[in-house]
């Protein structure tokens, strides 16, 4: 069967966010298509949809409905075919697609760690007692209430530079990014020191993207599977049946990662009350084809560990 291969007449339609680095992710995307079928750019136009978390800036992620916030509009338009295919971070992404839509592409996973960003010496334990912390991050609310209980969160929203200027103007003495974006942006003015995963263990999925489309689209099954990273695939996989099991949302502070060496996946997988008051963690190895049993498998561990009322939200 011959491919259908977009023109500039008739190009792929990418759907992403508007932010600066979800749009380097979409030409990331982009990128990688015109290379792999040796297209030029103009058979691709990137649609940018504002979505319920880029809309509403003033009020919590967990008070807005959880995950799907950066998502549901993109796969609306996709559902309706004004898109063809649609890029996400994949640690926004739940972990269940609207029917009649697929995620099975990945692109090569860049750094997994979180950056502590301030423009103060002293990391973690060089922040004052009392000061200010912003994320709008369960995970790393929760993550920093357990290490420094004498420090303050304060919800922490909007793009690299909008997040800067709070810093300079005082809002918080200093706030988090994932290291994966400031690379993807370039951003090596940014005042940010990487932070190992024994320091603070990541999103599920963090630094992972994913292309989604529709389930009946064959030609667009055929052009991502040219740019799929199975290496990736197998890492999410481990995480996201961790996430799935736990039953995670943006509501409920879950952190994990699984890498691979020599055929064994290695996955660590954290859950911590929302207050910080207490974390329980596990780390266990299985085979690399193993990985998606071994998520389902922690997760449940940590789950009768945890007992009733743990989460407030179950």
């Amino acid at each position: 069967m011959t491919l259908d291969l977009p023109t500039p007449s008739a190009p792929l339609r990418i759907g992403t966010r508007g932010s600066p680095l979800a749009l380097a992710q979409a030409h990331e995307t982009r990128n990688r298509l015109m290379t792999a079928f040796d297209l030029p750019r103009e058979a691709f136009e990137v649609q940018v949809i504002q979505t319920t978390g880029d809309r509403v800036q003033d009020r919590e992620l967990k008070e807005l409905g959880g995950k799907g916030l950066f998502t549901r509009e993109i796969e609306l338009a996709m559902i309706q075919e004004g898109i063809d295919i649609a890029v996400h971070s994949m640690k926004d992404m739940p972990v269940l697609q609207p029917g009649g839509l697929v995620l099975d592409c990945y692109l090569p996973r860049e750094d997994v760690r979180d950056a502590f960003v301030s423009f103060h010496d002293g990391g973690i334990e060089g922040i004052p007692a009392g000061a200010r912390v912003g994320t709008s991050s369960l995970r790393r609310g929760a993550q920093m209430r357990l290490r420094r209980p004498d420090v303050e969160i304060v919800g922490f929203r909007g793009n690299v530079q909008t997040r800067l200027r709070k810093l300079t103007e005082g809002v918080a003495h200093c706030t988090f990014l994932a290291q994966a974006g400031l690379n993807r942006l370039g951003r090596k003015d940014v005042p940010a020191r990487v932070l190992e995963p024994e320091e603070m263990l990541p999103a599920i999925a963090q630094g992972a993207i994913g292309v989604e489309r529709r389930a009946d689209d064959m030609r667009a099954a055929t052009m991502l599977e040219a740019i799929h990273d199975a290496p990736t695939a197998e890492l999410l996989a481990a995480e996201r049946a961790f996430l799935a099991t736990l039953d995670g949302s943006c509501e409920t502070p879950i952190a994990g990662l699984a890498q691979v060496s020599d055929g064994t996946l290695r996955l660590r997988g954290q859950i911590l009350r929302p207050d910080g008051s207490e974390a329980l963690e596990d780390d266990a190895s299985a085979p690399v084809e193993d990985g998606a049993a071994l998520g389902e498998e922690m997760a449940r561990r940590l789950l009768e560990r945890a007992g009733d009322g743990f989460f407030d939200w179950r």
